[in-house]
């Protein structure tokens, strides 16, 4: 009998702290979603932010009715001093940039399909079939049992780690720090179970004078890894590079030009899982690249807290104006614990995946979403698309098959 040897692979991911200038980009373009969806919960968005040194262009279009003659410049620069760029850089400070503004009605050919499906158009009467999807396009949604969470333990960490190196810079601990700053981390496995962390990477904005190997490395490692990283995976001497290409002294827009969208594998599983393409800040939610990805987050966790499998990938396919997926396509890696054809059956019939029901099971009409902008649209408890309360009823459903 053939013994086969135990596989060991590393696996890395990076995050990025809210001041990260695509992230700025990204805020201000949620920032301005949220602004619509307080006033009009079916409003439209599309949304789309540029920042660099001394300018923020702020463009796309938006459709909603109601008193909501809000003040972009305004909600652009309050959203940048939250972030924290103020009073340290007059060539990208909350008071000093430039705000420009270029933002129009929604497409009214865009608008007449998402309003009224091709089901609809059809003759179906199902209240549910009157929205059609945003856009044509291909959302993935994961799961696996690595952490409570249900995520990748690599992006889960690096995520932890990027809000980590802020709350200290906020809270004074560490008061030198500024906004912009990145994380990376590498996890070994053993076959399928994560097991060490072998590096960690944290490139952290400062001040001057600050010394990098002096005073900044271990300060970083007490206050940020320690209090991120179980200390049963930091096994040994583990590698830790800090800013390794010297100073980083200047940051933000200023040092590097950021774009709404920029970071989707940020965003989803940190490249551990496939990616259908669509970034998420600043759509609406009939916008299926933002809407579907979270459905699809939503069924692929419940599926794993169910114990149908411990790893599960979830593909939905979409045309523009029509309301039900044209595809479904579940994915669990030889770890599915009934039959994979059911399965998908199960997951397709138990889940509404059409926008309007997306929407209104996840309550995705409200101002939620200048939260997600940073440290992961996923494996944070606060977000509806990560409830488990389904699995349950999946599994009593799955023992039916």
């Amino acid at each position: 009998m053939t013994t086969l040897s135990t596989r060991r692979w590393f696996f890395s991911s990076e995050s990025v702290t809210e001041g990260h200038p695509d992230k700025v980009a990204d805020s201000i373009s949620d920032a301005v979603l949220d602004a619509v969806l307080s006033v009009d919960s079916t409003g439209r968005v599309a949304c789309e932010t540029l920042v660099t040194t001394g300018k923020v262009i702020v463009a796309g279009e938006m459709a909603f009715t109601g008193d909501g003659d809000f003040d972009v410049e305004r909600l652009t620069r309050d959203t940048i001093a939250e972030i924290g760029y103020v009073g340290f850089d007059p060539l990208f400070d909350a008071e000093q940039v430039d705000v420009d503004v270029l933002i129009h009605q929604q497409s009214a050919d865009i608008a007449a399909g998402v309003s009224r499906s091709l089901e609809r158009r059809r003759g179906s009467s199902d209240p549910l079939d009157q929205l059609g999807a945003g856009d044509q396009g291909i959302m993935f949604g994961f799961a696996v049992d690595e952490t409570p969470e249900l995520m990748p333990l690599p992006i889960q960490l690096a995520h932890r780690l990027a809000e980590r190196l802020t709350q200290v810079r906020r809270d004074g601990i560490l008061d030198y720090l500024r906004p912009d700053g990145k994380t990376q981390v590498t996890v070994e496995y053993e076959d399928h179970t994560p097991v060490r962390v072998t590096s960690v990477l944290i490139s952290a904005h400062h001040g001057p004078g600050v010394d990098v190997d002096a005073e900044l490395r271990p300060a970083l490692w007490e206050h940020v890894v320690e209090a991120v990283v179980p200390p049963e995976m930091l096994d040994g001497d583990v590698p830790f590079l800090v800013n390794p290409s010297g100073r980083f002294e200047v940051g933000g827009p200023h040092a590097d030009t950021g774009l709404t969208g920029r970071k989707i594998i940020v965003d989803t599983y940190g490249g551990y899982a496939r990616h259908g393409g669509g970034a998420f800040s600043g759509k609406d939610p009939t916008k299926v690249d933002r809407s579907a990805a979270y459905a699809a987050r939503h069924a692929a966790k419940n599926v794993v807290a169910a114990g149908l499998a411990t790893k599960c990938e979830l593909q939905l396919a979409y045309a523009i104006g029509q309301a039900a997926p044209f595809s479904v396509h579940v994915e669990t890696f030889g770890t599915c614990q009934v039959d994979p054809g059911r399965l998908e059956k199960l997951i397709a019939d138990y889940f509404d995946f059409r926008p309007a029901a997306i929407i209104r099971r996840l309550g995705l009409d409200r101002p939620i979403y200048r939260r997600t902008a940073a440290y992961g649209h996923f494996g944070r408890p606060e977000f509806p698309w990560e409830s488990t309360a389904e699995a349950a009823g999946l599994a009593a459903a799955a023992e039916q098959l």
